[in-house]
């Protein structure tokens, strides 16, 4: 692509940050060129969010209908599966596919709760009754 020929096309972030993109300049070497954004990747990443927001959903009905601990809705909220979850916990994932479980989550000692709310930058209380601004 020509240095002159890359995109402008101003996305959700444009006026916050630009990006790097590399193009070739009138002698066809490459150099670098900066860009506010591009119609087709702001159309993908409108579409990823809304795939996220759809989950967030999904995760928040299941907690409301029991069938699911409110884990799993600051999971989704957060980007994150069992295995990064994990990391930023210590448990095993096992244990949190466990902890998933209402039943079992309800069970959860305070040491349990917190370390959980601590990744997910939540009270306690919070995160045993995901608060309606939060869903």
């Amino acid at each position: 692509m020509k240095k002159e020929d890359v995109p402008q096309d101003l996305g959700a972030l444009g006026k916050i940050t630009k990006e790097v993109c590399y193009a070739t300049d009138e002698s066809g070497k490459y150099t670098t060129q900066l860009s506010n954004g591009w119609d087709v990747k702001i159309t993908a990443l409108d579409a990823a969010w809304q795939d996220v927001e759809g989950r967030i959903a999904i995760a928040k009905q299941k907690v409301l209908n029991n069938e699911a601990s409110p884990i799993l809705f600051y999971m989704e909220k957060a980007l994150m599966d069992t295995e990064i979850l994990a990391g930023y916990t210590g448990f095993w994932q096992w244990q949190i596919k466990r902890h998933l479980k209402p039943d079992v989550f309800n069970t959860l000692s305070d040491k349990k709760l917190q370390k959980y709310a601590e990744v997910f930058n939540v009270s306690v209380p919070d995160l045993k009754t995901m608060p309606v601004n939060e869903a």
